[in-house]
């Protein structure tokens, strides 16, 4: 299948050294208040979020937190958890997911596995091609679902890890994105994609998301 193909003009602040530098030698380098991930060797600074950026998180953030911690499923981690991918490439989403059972991959300093759920809020100075890279490299570390929330473009997409170990684009539907690592999780894209005056409360979204649920259970029930 063939495809079509764009140029970009990509702008970012990058630190390159005499020689790829290590994630070893990166948690040396930088703290965690640095601002900075890792790609193939070179360090890339983050700009400062935007505010609807950084809404988006807290709404997103609080509310996967609040379901995830009620029933017990795993912990919720922010933006500042750096994934170890290779030894050249440490990247830090903006939100992650481990399930109860791996919480042994969280180490002090990196978490050293594939998290089950990455989501990356991409923000108007990354491009698409700084997107597919970190794609590529989430793929090729085992994450087992990706969602990415481009609020510039207006759209949500997302990924499952398929058993060839590549990923495939997950159906939306309804407006409706419905995770497979999460059991009984979803959202609506709008509220991701919303005005920051406009998201809902997370309290008031995790209420609706329990009581769909607990409808669809019921339905499936009375199918049986």
């Amino acid at each position: 299948m063939s495809s079509s193909l764009q140029t970009f003009k990509i702008e970012a602040d990058v630190q390159c050294a005499d020689r790829p530098i290590t994630v070893d030698e990166f948690l040396e380098l930088f703290d965690e208040n640095a601002q900075a991930e890792l790609i193939d060797g070179t360090v890339v600074f983050d700009m400062a979020a935007r505010f609807d950026h950084e809404m988006t998180f807290h709404f997103l953030y609080n509310l996967l937190s609040l379901y995830v911690e009620r029933y017990n499923l795993g912990i919720v981690l922010g933006s500042r958890s750096l994934i170890r991918i290779d030894p050249y490439t440490g990247l830090m989403p903006d939100i992650l997911f481990i399930r109860a059972d791996r919480k042994q991959i969280i180490g002090e300093k990196e978490i050293k596995g594939s998290p089950d759920l990455v989501v990356e809020i991409i923000s108007p100075g990354e491009s698409r091609p700084d997107v597919i890279r970190k794609q590529v490299k989430y793929e090729s570390a085992g994450v087992r679902e990706l969602w990415l929330i481009d609020r510039p473009h207006g759209e949500v997409r997302a990924f499952r890890l398929g058993s060839d170990e590549r990923f495939r684009e997950m159906r939306i539907e309804g407006g409706i994105l419905r995770s497979d690592v999460i059991n009984g999780f979803w959202v609506k894209t709008d509220w991701l994609l919303a005005d920051p005056e406009d998201m809902p409360k997370a309290l008031d979204a995790l209420e609706e998301i329990e009581g769909k649920s607990e409808g669809n259970a019921k339905r499936d029930e009375r199918r049986k």
